[in-house]
C-alpha cells in the first residue's frame, strides 16, 4: 500500500533521516520505536508530506493524503473553536456526514467547550475521534497512549484491532513497548535517523529484552542509589 525507497531529510547539516526504505501494507499494524531524537516523528510528517525530502513514498492509493488520518504528538487546536466543531472541520474535509456525533463521542468529551481549554490526553482523544470519522483508510499514529488515561489507552488498542480487522493501515509510536507488543505484527527500530532492525511478533519479547539492556545499562550503578 505504501512504498518508501531511499527517504532522507535534513535540516541545514543536520542529517535526521538517512536512506529509509519500507514497505506498508494494509491490514497490518506497523510500530517504530526509538530513542527521541531517532527521527520517528520526522518520518510520519515525510510520509505525510508536511515535510520535503529525498527519496520516494509512493502509495496505491492517490492522493495518499487525502486518505490518511494522521495524530501528531501535541494535535493543532484553533484558539476558539469548540470540540465538536474542531470534528465536524475535519470530516467535512473528506466530505463526510455525520448525524450522531454525541453517540460517536467514545472519549466522553466535552464537546461543547472550547477545545484550547482542554488537557493535553482530551486534545489527542479529540484529534483521534475526528480522524477517525474521517473514514480514512491509514492511520499514522504519533504516540497515542503518551498523556492518555489508562482507560483511554485500554479503548485506543482496542480501537487499532478494529482497524486492523478493518483492512486499514495503521503505522505508530509508542515508548510505552507493551502496547506496540499487544497491537503491532512489525515493529521497525529506528536509531539516529536509520532504520536498523525488522522485528516481528515472536521475536518482540527479545526486542524489548535488548531495548531495556541498551537503556538501561549500568546507569542506575551510575547514580549511587
Amino acid at each position: 500500500m505504501i512504498q518508501i525507497k531511499n527517504l532522507s531529510k535534513s535540516f541545514g547539516k543536520n542529517q535526521v533521516l538517512k536512506n529509509i526504505d519500507l514497505d506498508f501494507k494494509k491490514g497490518k499494524v506497523y510500530g517504530i520505536v526509538g530513542e527521541n531524537g531517532a527521527g520517528k516523528t520526522t518520518l510520519f510528517r515525510c510520509i505525510a508530506g508536511l515535510e520535503k525530502y529525498q527519496g520516494e513514498v509512493s502509495s496505491t492509493i492517490n492522493p495518499l493524503k487525502n486518505h490518511l488520518g494522521l495524530l501528531l504528538t501535541e494535535p493543532f487546536i484553533f484558539s476558539k473553536i469548540t470540540g465538536k466543531e474542531y470534528i465536524r472541520l475535519l470530516v467535512n474535509a473528506r466530505k463526510v456526514e455525520i448525524t450522531d456525533l454525541e453517540e460517536r463521542n467514545v472519549f466522553d468529551l466535552p464537546l461543547n467547550q472550547y477545545a484550547s481549554t482542554y488537557s493535553t490526553g482530551m486534545k489527542k482523544k479529540l484529534a483521534l475521534t475526528a480522524i477517525l470519522l474521517q473514514q480514512n483508510d491509514l492511520f499514522i499514529l504519533d504516540e497515542p497512549f503518551n498523556g492518555v488515561d489508562i482507560q483511554s489507552n485500554q479503548l485506543i488498542t482496542e480501537i487499532i484491532h478494529k482497524l486492523k480487522s478493518l483492512d486499514k493501515l495503521v503505522i505508530l509510536s509508542s515508548h510505552i513497548f507493551s502496547t506496540l507488543a499487544e497491537t503491532c505484527d512489525e515493529i521497525y527500530l529506528m536509531k539516529d535517523g536509520e532504520i536498523i532492525k525488522k522485528v516481528m511478533q515472536e521475536d518482540f519479547k527479545k526486542l524489548e529484552q535488548e531495548m531495556k539492556s541498551f537503556t538501561i545499562g549500568n546507569k542506575l550503578e551510575k547514580l549511587g542509589l
